[in-house]
Parts: C-alpha cells; sequence; structure tokens
C-alpha cells in the first residue's frame, strides 16, 4: 500500500517541537515583547505630544471664562472630606458595581478551572501515570490554577496589600495541597514538587509581568500576538528550506529577515482583526489582556508535557478555547452585557505632571468605577501610553493618529455623540479618551464638563505652574453642580494656592452657573492615597452619591 507524502509543513513543525525549539521561540517572543512594547509606547507618547502642541486652526484658541457676573449671594465654603467616613456609608450603586465586578471574577475563575481540567487531562494518558492517586492530581490541578490566580489580582486588587492577599490565599492553598501530597507519597519530596511548580509555571510567569506591567499593559497583548506570528514564521521558513549546514551565514541570515516580514504581514493583519473586534465591542481591552496571559500560559505548559508527540503541543490551545466557551457562557449567563439605568459617565481631570501618581491611581479606580459607568478624559503626556485603546494603537502604527485629534466644533460634536456608554460583552464600560490640539482643549473640556454625570480632578501636586487646571476649576464652578465634583489632593498639593484659586473663581461665577442658587456651596477636597483601597472607595462613592443620575428618579 503507497502512502500520501507527509508535507514539508508539518515535518517542519514536528521538528521545531522535537528539538525543543518552539518552546525557546515562544520564550524569546515573549521576551522581546517588553522592550519593544515600551519603545513603541515612548514613540507614541512623543508622536502624541507633538500633535497635541499643534494648533487645529478651525476654531477658537480660547473659551471665555466667568465673563461680567454680579456678585455671588453667598460665600463658597471648601471643606475636607474625610474618605473613611464615606467608605462606611452603604451606597445602592456603589454595590451594583462591585457586584459586577465580584460576578466577572468569579466567572474567570471558573473559567481558569475548566482551563486547569483540561491541562490536568493528559497526564491521566502518559505511559506509567496508570492509576494516578488524587493527591497528584490535585497537585496538578493546583499548579494550573496559577494562572487564575493571577487573573483575580489583576481584576479585583487596588492596592499592594489585596495584591499579597491573593498570593498568599493561592500559594497557601498550594502549600496545603504539596503537605497532603508527601503525606500520601512519601517516595515525593517538598523539593520536587517545587521544581515542577518552577517548571510549569516561573518562565511564563517571568515574561507575563514583563509584558503586562502596567507601563506596557495597554498594547503588550498586540506586540506579543506579532511577535509570536513573526519570530516563528521566520524559523519555519528556515526548517522549510532544508538542513542550516546546506546553508551559507548571508543565505540564512537573507531566509530570516524574509520569513520574519513575510509571517510579519500575517501578524499585522491579525492585529487588525483584534482591532476590528474592539471598535465592535466583540471583547474589552481588559478580557484582550486575560487571553493572552491564558494563551501563553496554555502555549508555554503545553510544551513541557513529558512527550515528543506533536499532538500535546496543542493541549493548551484546547485549554484556551475551554477557557473562553466556559467565560463566554458564564457572562451570557450573568446577563451581560447589560446597560444599568443608572450607570454615570465620569469626566476625569487631572495634573498632567503626575506621571506615575497618575497610573496608579488611574488602575485602581477605573477597576471598579467601570462596572458602574464609563470613563472621559483628556488625553496627556501622563496616561498617553496607560490608556491607548488597540484601535489607537493601531492608528499610530499605520501613521493616521491626526484622525483621533479633536479638529474643530462640529467634530467635537460628533466625537461626543459617538461615546461609548453601554457595557464591553464582559461588563466593564469604556475609556473615551479625547486628543486636543492647543487650540481645541479648552472647548472640548468645557463641553465634556457640562455633560457629565460626575467630574473627579486629581490635584495632587498641583502648583502656580499649572494654569490648565486654574481654566478647569473654573469652568467646574460655572457648569457643574458642585455636588457632581470631587477635588484630589495630598501633601503634595498647594493646598493655599488650590483655595485662594476657588475663592477668586466663585467670585467670577457665571450667572448661569446652577450653583449660584445654592444656599450653601461647598467645594469637596477629597484627600487620598492610591495605595489605600479605603480612599479609592471613598472616593467613589463620593462621586456615585452625588452624580446626576443617582439623583434622578426610579
Amino acid at each position: 500500500m503507497a502512502y500520501a507524502p507527509v508535507p514539508e509543513s508539518v515535518v517542519a513543525t514536528e521538528a521545531l517541537v522535537a528539538t525543543g525549539m518552539l518552546p525557546m521561540l515562544l520564550l524569546a517572543s515573549a521576551a522581546l515583547t517588553a522592550p519593544v512594547s515600551l519603545f513603541l509606547l515612548s514613540l507614541y507618547r512623543r508622536a502624541v505630544l507633538r500633535v497635541m502642541a499643534l494648533r487645529a486652526g478651525t476654531g477658537p484658541t480660547r473659551t471665555q471664562t466667568g465673563g461680567v457676573a454680579s456678585p455671588t449671594p453667598v460665600a463658597l465654603e471648601i471643606k475636607v472630606v474625610d474618605s473613611g467616613a464615606i467608605d462606611a456609608v452603604a451606597l445602592p450603586q456603589y454595590d451594583r458595581a462591585v457586584h459586577s465586578l465580584v460576578t466577572a471574577t468569579v466567572i474567570y475563575v471558573a473559567a481558569g478551572f475548566a482551563y486547569a481540567v483540561v491541562l490536568t487531562s493528559p497526564w491521566l494518558l502518559f505511559p506509567g501515570d496508570e492509576g494516578m492517586p488524587f493527591a497528584r492530581v490535585l497537585w496538578l490541578m493546583s499548579c494550573y490554577l496559577w494562572p487564575t490566580a493571577l487573573a483575580a489580582g489583576m481584576l479585583i486588587a487596588v492596592s499592594r496589600g489585596q495584591r499579597a492577599l491573593v498570593s498568599i490565599a493561592y500559594f497557601s492553598m498550594l502549600f496545603a495541597v504539596a503537605l497532603y501530597g508527601v503525606f500520601e507519597r512519601s517516595q515525593v519530596t517538598v523539593g520536587d514538587l517545587a521544581t515542577f511548580w518552577l517548571l510549569t509555571n516561573a518562565p511564563a510567569t517571568l515574561l507575563l509581568l514583563a509584558f503586562l506591567h502596567r507601563r506596557v499593559r495597554a498594547v503588550g497583548p498586540l506586540v506579543l500576538s506579532f511577535m509570536v506570528t513573526a519570530v516563528i514564521g521566520s524559523q519555519l521558513l528556515l526548517s522549510l528550506t532544508g538542513p542550516g549546514d546546506a546553508r551559507g551565514t548571508g543565505l540564512w541570515l537573507a531566509l530570516l529577515v524574509l520569513g520574519f516580514a513575510l509571517f510579519g504581514v500575517a501578524g499585522w493583519s491579525f492585529l487588525k482583526l483584534l482591532g476590528r473586534w474592539y471598535e465592535q465591542r466583540r471583547m474589552s481591552d481588559q478580557s484582550l489582556t486575560l487571553d493572552a496571559m491564558w494563551l501563553l500560559f496554555g502555549v508555554v505548559q503545553s510544551i513541557t508535557f513529558p512527550s515528543q508527540s506533536l499532538t500535546w503541543v496543542f493541549t493548551g490551545l484546547l485549554g484556551f478555547g475551554v477557557y473562553k466557551i466556559v467565560s463566554r457562557a458564564g457572562f451570557a449567563v450573568a446577563g451581560f452585557p447589560r446597560r444599568d439605568a443608572a450607570s454615570p459617565m465620569l469626566l476625569l481631570l487631572r495634573v498632567f505632571a503626575l506621571g506615575g501618581k497618575s497610573e496608579r491611581l488611574f488602575d485602581a479606580l477605573s477597576k471598579r468605577w467601570l462596572r458602574a459607568g464609563g470613563i472621559c478624559m483628556i488625553a496627556g503626556p501622563d496616561l498617553a501610553a496607560t490608556t491607548v485603546e488597540p484601535h489607537e494603537f493601531l492608528d499610530y502604527m499605520a501613521g493616521r493618529l491626526s484622525r483621533r485629534f479633536v479638529s474643530g466644533g462640529e467634530d467635537l460634536d460628533r466625537r461626543l455623540r459617538a461615546v461609548e456608554r453601554d457595557p464591553d460583552p464582559d461588563g466593564r464600560y469604556r475609556v473615551n479618551e479625547f486628543f486636543c490640539y492647543a487650540d481645541t482643549w479648552q472647548p472640548t473640556m468645557t463641553k465634556l464638563a457640562a455633560g457629565a454625570d460626575a467630574v473627579l480632578m486629581d490635584l495632587r501636586s498641583f502648583s502656580r505652574s499649572n494654569q490648565g487646571c486654574i481654566f478647569e476649576l473654573q469652568q467646574l464652578l460655572d457648569s457643574v453642580p458642585l455636588d457632581r465634583v470631587a477635588l484630589l489632593i495630598d501633601d503634595s498639593t498647594d493646598r493655599v494656592f488650590l483655595e485662594t484659586v476657588l475663592q477668586e473663581a466663585w467670585h467670577r461665577v457665571d450667572t448661569a452657573s446652577p450653583n449660584r442658587t445654592l444656599a450653601a456651596p461647598q467645594a469637596r477636597l477629597l484627600r487620598v492615597s492610591e495605595e489605600k483601597s479605603a480612599d479609592i472607595r471613598g472616593a467613589l462613592k463620593l462621586l456615585l452619591a452625588g452624580s446626576s443620575i443617582q439623583r434622578q428618579p426610579a
């Protein structure tokens, strides 16, 4: 009987597995992701700053503040609010947001458990594993649940203490299982179990921490997808062209570059597909990050199985597929996505010079607020690389960054009508970022403030040099009811100057301001620390309690 020849592509793929080249290429691709992401984000941030300094030239360069106003009837009280006291107050809308977050976390944990079952199952089929004891099955499951613990920390932890608690909970469980395994099988030592855990989880964890660090998380999954496609593709082309000793150095390098370029085109096409899915609301930025994490673990963990068969390499992909099916089914059962009738839109303003402090606060704040409603903000240098969305980054890579900038009044109105107010499939709302030229940011801020349900202004490090913030404070007093506004401060805030600015702005407040009719107008200052979850909860409750949506009758 004649047999059909095995295709060269299959032979080449099997060679990558059998020689251990595939895991090396995957790890190399992930390792390259962090520096490449940092480099691209640095270029992206510079490009954003460069365009922000330009003028659109299509409208007024300045919005008038205050104008001629009659004296205010009552004095403005400036009050420092205790975040602890606010945190102790029960608020139904905050409870609904927490319930949404907890529900999503439970769904991802269930999906992670299903993934662990898939990754554990092949061990029951390997030679010598017949009649595998329950202790070993339990240990394998515990090891493959590590990405689930990481995901839980990413979803719910807003402080270092909470992240530590998640890690302590997982490793306490792991230690208990290890002791049970040693007790049941005396020939197994704790050192053996620790070695297995490290071989199974350490490589992917180190690479995960590199490309999912806060500074590169926004584009890390995209860059990783491209790098894996291009790097493995280049090596596959080398394998298809025959053994390396039959080629000279020049030809070898040429094939390597050609393979990277050819498969890089495929990688770029895949990135554009992800961008379209994101714009079509088929995924959220958070689900994209979690998907990349589980896929990385799945591939890396499956290639460590004690078998050289090509079949087992796809176990990780199968586990990832099961994770996706369970998570999607869970969101459907939970009724996601559903828009709460009381989903407020938050306008986030801040001192652009905060840098890392802005990033940490935004990360902690968004985890909870985006379960209640969306966020609008004006793009700035502090968060330019942190809040970039997939389609925005792809526009930059394609040389179309300027299309993201507000060019004038009609364009601003169009963008305001297009603001995302519905949640993504995982129940999480979106951040709506407005990129502005030097002569369009003031009209943009004014209209955003007028339409916001709540306003949070981060005034840490505020001083006389922050003239843009002075303009924004005037606009808030002119157009936003004060019970919708919270001003964040800490020891770095020039408190005396801030109070002076607020009092002067109050004396110039517009005659049409909704605050002029207040019997006891009050500007609320909230002292916070981004490392204290109680402060974050207090800020959220203060904003939710004062939002216009909250005050509307049911």
